[in-house]
């Protein structure tokens, strides 16, 4: 797939104001500073498209991109870590579930983890939620230039071994780099994919 076109439409506190034209939604969630923004950004070449921002948490709205006028790339806000109140907490928490249980608009999400960490409990219990709730997802892990290989592959070795423990079968896992642009072609062939199924 090719991006000619990524345009801001509309950022939205929830489901009821999401777009309605009922085009095909492809959604980004990840816990607070794992790299989203910046992985938008990438695949869409287009620097400036999803805000990035040293502190982390800055994404509170659902934010829809419209890409080659044909499907929405979804902006949703991270889980876990972020300075906000326990009662915003709530009220993302609620956002998220409403939006990845509810919108029938959903073909796919991508949950990025951070390749530099040991499996997070937070990750790996929101993928067991998804799994519950049967929504389709596939795994990114970031900021692979950020660690050797070896690393990279001893990672994601205990990343799978940890999955394994409660899946039969693990989702498509896309290793990426924003800064490197590792992984965009392959992700991109998998949305198109997606988008035709």
């Amino acid at each position: 797939m090719e991006i000619k076109n990524a345009k801001f439409i509309i950022s939205s506190t929830d489901n009821e104001h999401c777009p309605t034209d009922n085009l095909p939604e492809i959604a980004f969630i990840g816990r607070s500073n794992v790299g989203k923004s910046s992985l938008i950004n990438m695949l869409c070449q287009y620097d400036g498209l999803a805000k990035t921002s040293s502190k982390p948490g800055k994404t509170l709205l659902i934010n829809h991109f419209k890409i080659n006028d044909a499907w929405y790339l979804v902006d949703l806000p991270g889980y876990g870590y972020a300075q906000v109140s326990l009662q915003q907490r709530e009220k993302l928490h609620k956002m998220i579930t409403d939006y990845v249980e509810h919108r029938e608009q959903l073909y796919c999400l991508f949950v990025l983890v951070d390749s530099r960490l040991k499996p997070q409990q937070i990750d790996l219990d929101f993928m067991d939620f998804l799994g519950e709730a049967g929504v389709p997802f596939a795994i990114v892990m970031t900021k692979t230039d950020k660690i050797s290989q070896s690393e990279l592959n001893k990672n994601l070795k205990v990343f799978k071994a940890k999955m394994l423990e409660t899946w039969e079968e693990l989702p498509e896992i896309f290793l990426t780099s924003s800064e490197k642009k590792r992984g965009r072609d392959a992700m991109l062939d998998y949305i198109e994919q997606v988008l035709q199924s």
